[in-house]
């Protein structure tokens, strides 16, 4: 029960970013994305000291094949907070959320077509029903809803670096950030030095707090999510991923008030039938696999 509780909360948090991003429209995104690598770099060193797990960082870094990895996905993690971030900028909620609703789906394609992970037939056909929802909003709206389409190939190509070459969430994200970390200071540097360039740190106390807190807000579900999948089946904590994009799409409709055509509530239900076969599929994999285990 504490491990459910712990992945129900890590990705409540997760679902809550676009009511905390909202707060920020008025700083640049690169802004909020150079200040959130480096006050998760600041939060995620002190929870590694905190935690004991400097040893495990020390040996990361001395490892150059995990080091360049870490840099490839590292570029990945940032075009999604950046996308990201624009996105809740842009009044694209919606947008966004669609993006997280079909990664799980775009996660599983790519391990079966660059890994050779076994597939079950429900979910080919989950991933026939998330191509069709994308190329409705082709048709209907003529462009692709690139935000999610993004959103989901980058975090899906994020997942699949982290997968083949594994290291823990922690300090997985610190390598990650310290790679950045030159790009976000250059750019703070040069909002300093250039005198077109309006910063929001230090433009009011709420502002400046708010990007601080960005980098602990981006590591605290992370840790609570490694406490999580210690304690309950990954394939529980799985399922329960989908209580982020259903809050971020809650909090764009009721919440951020964003235009929803109607013809987009297609697509949405064309992505939720292809999560109920996703899920089936998975759900079905899990008792053949227990059957043939327990046999």
């Amino acid at each position: 029960m504490q491990g459910l509780m712990l992945a129900v909360l890590a990705y409540s948090i997760w679902g809550l970013f676009p009511l905390f991003f909202s707060y920020l429209n008025h700083v640049s995104p690169v802004e909020v994305l150079s200040h959130r690598i480096i006050w998760s770099l600041v939060a995620t060193l002190s929870l590694s000291l905190l935690l004991l797990r400097g040893r495990l960082l020390a040996k990361a870094l001395q490892d150059k094949k995990t080091l360049i990895w870490l840099g490839v996905s590292s570029l990945l993690i940032a075009v999604n907070w950046l996308v990201y971030i624009w996105a809740v900028g842009q009044h694209r909620v919606l947008e966004a959320s669609l993006g997280y609703f079909i990664m799980p789906v775009v996660s599983l394609l790519m391990g079966r077509i660059l890994l050779k992970e076994p597939l079950h037939p429900l979910q080919a056909w989950a991933g026939g029903l998330a191509l069709i929802a994308v190329m409705w909003e082709l048709w209907i709206f003529g462009t692709l809803p690139w935000v999610g389409v993004v959103l989901a190939f980058a975090f899906g190509f994020y997942g699949l670096v982290r997968k083949v070459h594994p290291i823990d969430g922690l300090n997985g994200l610190t390598i990650e950030t310290l790679w950045l970390l030159p790009f976000a200071l250059g750019f703070i540097a040069w909002q300093l030095f250039t005198s077109d360039s309006q910063m929001g740190f230090g433009l009011d106390n709420q502002t400046t707090l708010l990007l601080i807190c960005s980098g602990f807000l981006t590591a605290l579900p992370l840790v609570l999510f490694a406490m999580a999948t210690r304690r309950i089946n990954l394939s529980i904590v799985g399922f329960i991923m989908y209580i982020n994009p259903t809050i971020q799409f809650l909090i764009g409709v009721f919440v951020l008030d964003e235009h929803f055509p109607e013809a987009r509530l297609v697509t949405f239900i064309l992505v939720w039938l292809a999560l109920l076969l996703f899920v089936s599929g998975l759900w079905q994999m899990q008792r053949q696999k227990q059957s043939s285990l327990s046999s």
